[in-house]
């Protein structure tokens, strides 16, 4: 895993730097970034040389949010809104996998997208069921994608067929999960996942909470996604003082030792801000899925300014695209609404800054991923952009937002995870 890929490089080295570096040399020595030179340095003179031409390279991907059984019907019900669309679409599609049959081939749909696509890191929502959870952890695991899988638990408030029979049967069937697949895989890990608080009891949710001290897992969930859903909490959970304060009551709120990630936090505000920021609990923004099931805007501007960590999701089935260069273009255009109809003092995002959260935003939630800084693990893609290049008049930053744009998956030459060349 030692070699050096020529091209014109481009990568974030925080939220308001974007480096460009025209015909320039990156460095993978064993599966890692040792950063990007206009000349080769002597300690690495022996390193094979792959020359991408005017190709641009850019890291990979990271999607911190996706539902894989939704896949299948992506683009249905997109006129409900969340609860609707659940008890329409989501809870009856998810109980076809407890049939093994139909989930391993809705997953490989699921998974040959996600190979052949810009996603190197990935966080996935599977289903209720153990067997087809660890169905999906194989087939990821053969892609060589970086993948947090969660076998969801839930056990109120969905279909008889789509929740565990108490708060100790979910908490037996999470631990054996577990067990089973940890330390399994190279690439592909498990993650504590509750689906959210409406169809989680307490007493599920402590349960939860001693797996995750156990095993020192990390956790998912959605967060503030409707106001519907938020009303419902309240019902829920009287003693809770906001949406968020539910989950941190029950030690399932990031803080030491949990890192954590909430979808969409589109109504979060206030004291819920102030416990996501002091607790380093991680959004997942979900630009296209918010509009598509009429969530609302989330305030990624505020969000950011306050220092608290954001990356994207794709969350399909809510997003019809596994494609983070989707969200990233979403993200800017929902960023712009939110400006000129919410607030003016909320700059929509740049193309830079989407970018940023596209690759290290989420990256940082693996660790030191989704830049060529030094030392961060080797996620590349090599972008042939030359039907997007007209006339190669283009400079590389402009090249950048026609790739965010316009691309496909027909544009990625070359993909690479921890320096393993995927294709």
């Amino acid at each position: 895993m030692n070699f050096i890929l020529k091209g014109n490089i481009c990568y974030s080295e925080n939220i308001g730097t974007l480096i460009l570096r025209e015909s320039s040399y990156l460095v993978c020595e064993n599966g890692v970034s040792k950063g990007v030179f206009n000349v080769i340095p002597e300690q690495y003179s022996s390193f094979p040389v792959e020359d991408c031409g005017n190709s641009m390279i850019i890291p990979g991907l990271c999607d911190l949010h996706v539902h894989a059984p939704q896949y299948a019907f992506r683009g249905l019900g997109m006129d409900l809104e969340l609860l609707d669309w659940l008890n329409t679409y989501t809870f009856p599609e998810e109980s076809r996998y407890s049939d093994l049959k139909y989930a391993d081939k809705a997953y490989d749909y699921f998974v040959d997208d996600l190979k052949n696509g810009a996603t190197t890191r990935t966080c996935v929502f599977a289903t209720l069921h153990a067997p087809a959870t660890v169905l999906l952890m194989e087939k990821l695991e053969q892609t060589k994608i970086v993948s947090f899988v969660g076998k969801v638990s839930m056990d109120r408030n969905s279909l008889d067929t789509l929740r565990d029979e108490s708060a100790q049967a979910g908490y037996e069937n999470a631990k054996t999960w577990i067990e089973q697949v940890l330390g399994k895989f190279e690439n592909t890990y498990p993650i504590i996942t509750p689906r959210f608080i409406p169809t989680c009891t307490d007493d599920l949710m402590r349960k939860l909470k001693e797996l995750q001290k156990t095993f020192n897992l990390p956790v998912q969930s959605h967060l503030s996604e409707s106001i519907g859903e938020i009303e419902w909490v309240k019902s829920l959970c009287p003693n809770a003082d906001f949406y968020g304060d539910a989950y941190d009551k029950l030690g399932l709120f990031g803080g030491e030792g949990t890192p954590t990630i909430m979808a969409h936090c589109v109504w979060s505000q206030g004291a819920e801000e102030d416990l996501m920021k002091n607790n380093g609990v991680f959004v997942a923004h979900c630009p296209q899925s918010n509009i598509n099931i009429s969530s609302g805007i989330a305030p990624i501007r505020r969000f950011l300014k306050r220092g608290i960590r954001v990356g994207l999701g794709s969350d399909v089935a809510g997003g019809c695209h596994t494609s983070i260069f989707r969200a990233m273009s979403d993200a800017i255009g929902v960023s712009k609404l939110y400006w000129r109809h919410i607030d003016p003092n909320d700059a929509p995002l740049t193309i830079p800054e989407a970018f940023y959260l596209g690759t290290v935003g989420g990256g940082e939630f693996f660790g030191k991923a989704g830049s060529f800084k030094e030392n961060y693990e080797f996620d590349a893609l090599v972008i042939d952009d030359s039907n997007l290049n007209t006339d190669n008049k283009f400079n590389m930053q402009d090249r950048l937002a026609r790739i965010i744009y316009f691309s496909d998956n027909t544009n990625i030459k070359a993909k690479y995870t921890r320096g393993k060349r995927v294709f």
